[in-house]
């Protein structure tokens, strides 16, 4: 059966139910990629004293992923186009779940990192994958409810994971955290086979004699990218001399990336990242939001954990379940957010969201050692609901005026430049935070919490709020959509 017709036979036996499947399908997978992202956070201080690491070699455990996820999105067009959607998506679970195993096993640090960035290899490669099936598969009026459900389920798994976690945590160490992925891999693999179709996107048959992957465009983007991090490791931990060679290394692979792809696109070769993208105002904005927020997000995934273990004294288990409610509201308002963005301007959204988030941060700095527990899931509940009006709304006020011919190259890249901003974040949060607890007289040597190093923590969280506000500026440039005019 050629790869067309495999693709029909799908559409003849599920009928219009199909693009849900499909969309269900690869829903768990990015479930367990995204959980694999997350959840190591609540381990954090158990690995660390496991291995006897400092804060900042344990934060390369995430840190890691997040440079590993980032790079490996920029492959997905071309993976999806040479070996199609089902080739791509079961070879990135294989490996997902083999990084699980392998760090979960692992007695040394050294095999933990790689067992990581095995993991942020395969979750970068499947997390464009679902933006690209939800523009091509679904009408205009259905592009939201589809990202709303899509964005619900997928949260859920990062919001109920971290409570798991956390007692699992407890009871049987960090290990346990690693093999949580695989159920969520072995089922994606199972639905892969079943729904998932062997095409290319826009039904068009695989091409495995097709371009060859732009490999000095992908060495650049991931020299630019570990440089991008060491750098800013190096500006608290290092010399100022080693930080300023490998930041300058950074923007001279940025530029040199640039450079190159656009010689490519002159040459008529298959870049491995489509500047034209950037020609559309509401994608380059879209994006700057992208990178703004994904620093924001994720920062504030690694740095909230450690808060509450090591700023308020609390246990794994019990900081799982104090993020829970914020996380069930989180799919609840994306549901919901989803819906809205069929008919609202996805500008007032994606504004409306960031506020939030940014009203969330600065919240934060509210709480002391006498401060109800109440309180403190209010304003990580408001900040989740800030989150669920950016989801849904922002991937499609960016991509809906690409030409369909980009729209795969689209997805790869907001998802990159998000998870560039969330490596970075990552890391920005671990510098900022070592840099004002040593300004305070303070270090996490100490095992007793204290005022200095809340204020410490207070003090990044408004950092990040400063980041959201100023992410709104650019967010109001999403209204130029001639998409969104037309409606």
């Amino acid at each position: 059966m050629s790869q067309s017709a495999h693709l029909d036979a799908l559409r003849e036996r599920y009928g219009e139910r199909y693009r849900w499947l499909l969309l269900l399908s690869v829903m768990v997978g990015t479930m367990a990629s995204i959980m694999s992202s997350t959840i190591i956070n609540v381990a954090i201080p158990d690995m660390s004293q496991h291995f006897t690491l400092g804060q900042e070699r344990a934060q390369w455990a995430t840190s890691g992923f997040m440079a590993a996820m980032t790079v490996s999105m920029l492959t997905t067009p071309w993976l999806l186009a040479r070996y199609g959607y089902r080739r791509t998506y079961v070879g990135a679970m294989l490996l997902l779940m083999g990084g699980g195993i392998v760090g979960g096993l692992s007695s040394q640090f050294a095999l933990v990192l790689a067992a990581r960035v095995a993991e942020g290899l395969a979750a970068g490669v499947v997390q464009p994958i679902p933006a690209i099936i939800i523009m091509r598969a679904f009408g205009p009026q259905e592009q939201g409810r589809a990202s709303g459900l899509f964005g619900m389920g997928v949260v859920l798994a990062p919001a109920i994971g971290p409570s798991i976690g956390g007692v699992l945590v407890d009871l049987f160490g960090w290990r346990s955290i690693f093999f949580m992925v695989v159920p969520f891999c072995l089922a994606s693999l199972w639905l892969a086979y079943k729904f998932v179709p062997v095409t290319a996107p826009g039904g068009v048959a695989a091409n495995r004699k097709g371009a060859t992957l732009d490999w000095r465009g992908l060495l650049l983007a991931a020299a630019g990218t570990l440089c991008l991090l060491n750098g800013m490791v190096e500006l608290h931990g290092g010399t100022w001399l080693h930080a300023s060679l490998l930041l300058a290394g950074a923007v001279a692979a940025l530029l040199a990336f640039v450079a190159w792809e656009r010689r490519m696109a002159r040459q008529g070769n298959e870049a491995l990242m489509n500047l034209a993208l950037f020609g559309y105002r509401p994608f380059a904005m879209g994006s700057v939001v992208a990178f703004i927020y994904g620093t924001a997000l994720f920062g504030s995934t690694y740095l909230i954990p450690v808060y509450l273990q090591l700023g308020l004294g609390l246990s794994p288990s019990y900081v799982g379940t104090l993020l829970l409610p914020a996380g069930l509201v989180l799919a609840v308002t994306i549901a919901m957010v989803g819906r809205l963005a069929d008919r609202q301007p996805t500008y007032w959204l994606v504004s409306i969201g960031l506020a939030l988030l940014a009203a969330s941060f600065a919240l934060m700095t509210t709480v002391h050692f006498s401060t109800a527990m109440w309180l403190l899931v209010a304003w990580a509940t408001l900040g989740r609901i800030g989150l669920g009006f950016i989801l849904p709304s922002l991937n499609l006020g960016a991509m809906r005026p690409l030409d369909p011919s980009l729209i795969a190259q689209g997805a790869s890249a907001i998802n990159f430049v998000r998870m560039l901003g969330g490596a970075i974040g990552v890391s920005l949060c671990g510098i900022v935070l070592e840099w004002r607890l040593a300004a305070h007289g303070d270090s996490f040597a100490s095992a007793s919490t204290s005022p200095a190093r809340l204020a410490a923590f207070n003090e990044s969280f408004l950092m990040l709020a400063a980041l959201c506000t100023l992410a709104m500026v650019a967010a109001w440039q999403l209204r130029a959509s001639r998409a969104e005019r037309r409606q």
